[in-house]
């Protein structure tokens, strides 16, 4: 026999929704009662006319709940927002009885004082919250204490209670308390749960056995983020967090908006407002061709350039999944802004000389960012024709297409790879900045068109990023796959890097190579490290052999840096944008460079890797070239 409260969980919603009119009934004459009871200052019983007043209470209330829709609510459900509606209804419902009262005491029932139009409502009110509590106490699903998650919210304002209220619903979470920095908080409890300070959080994660943290600060900022998850890292604790506030901007907030921690929270920097004019130079009103338009980098390009409104956006790529994607959410992106742009897609490979050439002299660009490239260290090593196909005769392929169809600016997407590089991707990355620099140098006195390169080095979250590799080898349950204890990296975030792309490219006075402004360089193994803790997960080594997830030292692969460099030399220009510098590169003129590209274009068209190989390292002697392709490893 099922216990009541399931079987009346089974009831039909129309029986469901009778009884609970019903109830409600009986509550505005129990209400009635009591507010002439407390008018006369004695135990009242109804007289002549009075009868008429408590059936008011009855035909008044219900239609205006009814018609209100609070009759459609799940009970057992019902937070804040339900109880918001409630009182609206109840203060129209007041409203009408009032006037009712009016009415009657015009038709000669003197003994019905108006007052009760006001003191009889509330009391309802008072009520119906008492009865709507008991019920979602009674009816809402029974989580066990001792299972599911146990979990602190880190935040007790605003996201932080929305969040609670979230939980609550929620059988996977057990909610035990908030965190909070601020001093007036802490000591007090919301919703009957004990607010801790952040010095306490250790302890009470020991004492109440918490499993997990959520972070529910979204307007922190993120150096203070930052600070939080470095408290929080040595706790045996999964920490998880809420989006930003333009996510939360609805004022709702449910389970599924709880995420992973990205590691942007911990390698990011504080934004640093983007230039407006120089945003808006090369993109407003303008034509622009991004090449890669499907690839990590030409997307956000492709983003962050729609919203500049430009006349039209040209997306070239070689991917048809990459391009249908990035043209849809482009087209969405239009809707939801209210923008108007005409979004052209295209297929074809840079390497297709004829192809680019229609598109430059069909479309007559004014600015092209090339993001199109093979970037993937080991890939390009062990494809090493294929890579400088792609990487240096497709550059000169869009660069020279440029050149003939009067594109005004030409930015070049660069890597720090590119610095004394010791694998053909960067070797070949940088004999496009050669290209480049020589065909600056060669046209200035009678071109219009300034060629720009900005260097930088990895942005999380892109193809072949290292952070969704160690995510997936986490849900795996690893090994995280490191090649070397040191090796280091510079990261950056896929949105800053974009956006200070474009204001680079519109400082561009033609030939300049800009290096922006990594940041610290991050050792992969701490990083590796702190994504198994945030996890909840504790690293397994020699001298923790019961953990949970192991850290493998591969070794290096074939071409591996241990640190990269984003410049050749010393001193480096500022410009007028505090994260963007301008670096000192020697280039070599075009008569002299141009004769060897040919050499290199006849040994790649007849599949000459040793001769492709001898004259990539000849233009560009800085390098240090393994001359057998290398195979491929795990990327770390």
């Amino acid at each position: 026999m099922l216990p009541l409260n399931r079987a009346i969980l089974a009831w039909p919603r129309p029986v469901k929704q009778l009884v609970v009119s019903a109830f409600d009934s009986l509550l505005a004459v129990l209400a009635m009662w009591i507010a002439f009871t407390l008018r006369f200052d004695t135990l009242h019983w109804p007289q002549g006319g009075q009868w008429w007043v408590y059936l008011l209470g009855p035909l008044l209330a219900v239609p205006v709940f009814t018609r209100l829709g609070l009759y459609h609510a799940i009970f057992r459900y019902s937070g804040l927002a339900a109880m918001a509606a409630t009182a609206k209804a109840v203060a129209l419902y007041s409203a009408l009885l009032v006037l009712a009262l009016v009415w009657l005491q015009s038709l000669g029932f003197a003994a019905i004082p108006r007052s009760l139009g006001i003191l009889q409502p509330l009391i309802f009110l008072l009520l119906i919250a008492v009865s709507r509590t008991t019920v979602r106490s009674w009816l809402a699903p029974r989580h066990d204490q001792r299972a599911g998650n146990r979990l602190l919210i880190y935040g007790a304002g605003s996201a932080g209670v929305q969040t609670a209220a979230a939980i609550g619903n929620a059988a996977q979470f057990v909610l035990l308390g908030f965190v909070d920095d601020d001093p007036s908080k802490t000591g007090r409890s919301i919703n009957g749960l004990p607010v801790y300070t952040p010095t306490q959080a250790p302890e009470v994660v020991a004492r109440l056995d918490v499993t997990d943290i959520l972070l529910a600060v979204p307007s922190a900022s993120r150096e203070r983020r930052n600070q939080i998850v470095e408290n929080l890292r040595p706790l045996p604790v999964h920490v998880r967090t809420l989006p930003g506030l333009a996510d939360l901007a609805s004022g709702r907030v449910t389970v599924q908006d709880f995420r992973e921690l990205d590691i942007e929270d911990l390698l990011g920097r504080e934004p640093v407002p983007p230039q407006r004019e120089l945003l808006a130079r090369n993109l407003t009103g303008k034509t622009v061709l991004v090449t890669g338009a499907g690839g990590s980098i030409g997307s956000e390009l492709c983003r962050q350039i729609i919203l500049e409104s430009p006349r039209q956006l040209v997306l070239f790529d070689h991917s048809e999944f990459g391009l249908y994607r990035i043209h849809q959410e482009l087209l969405s992106l239009l809707a939801q802004q209210g923008l108007s742009a005409d979004i052209t897609p295209l297929l074809g490979s840079v390497c297709n000389c004829e192809r680019v050439s229609d598109i430059c002299n069909r479309y007559r660009p004014d600015t092209v960012y090339h993001a199109a490239a093979y970037k993937h260290v080991p890939l390009v090593e062990s494809n090493p024709v294929e890579g400088l196909l792609n990487n240096v005769l497709g550059t000169l392929n869009v660069a020279q297409a440029a050149l003939h169809a009067g594109v005004t600016h030409f930015v070049l997407i660069s890597t720090d790879k590119a610095v004394r590089p010791t694998n053909v991707m960067g070797a070949s990355k940088r004999l496009a900045e050669m290209v480049l620099q020589a065909l600056a140098a060669r046209d200035t006195a009678h071109a219009a068109t300034r060629f720009v390169m900005v260097r930088f080095g990895n942005v999380l979250g892109s193809s072949g990023s290292v952070v969704p590799l160690f995510r997936q080898q986490l849900a795996a349950g690893g090994p995280l796959t490191v090649t070397h204890t040191e090796v280091t990296r510079y990261f950056m975030t896929i949105p800053e890097a974009a956006q200070l792309v474009l204001q680079a490219g519109a400082m561009a006075t033609g030939g300049e190579v800009f290096v922006l402004d990594m940041g610290t360089p991050v050792r992969i193994l701490d990083l590796a490290q702190r994504m198994v803790t945030l996890s909840g997960l504790r690293v397994r080594d020699a001298n923790h052999p019961d953990g949970d997830i192991e850290i493998a030292i591969t070794g290096l692969r074939p071409g591996e840096k241990l640190y990269e460099e984003l410049l050749t030399g010393d001193n480096p220009q500022p410009t007028d944008h505090p994260r963007i510098m301008q670096a000192r590169e020697g280039f070599v003129a075009w008569e002299t460079l141009s004769p060897d590209l040919q050499r290199l274009a006849a040994a790649l068209q007849a599949n000459d890797v040793a001769m492709a190989l001898a004259i990539l390292q000849r233009l560009v002697p800085e390098a240090t070239l393994s001359r057998s392709p290398a195979p491929l490893h795990t990327e770390a």
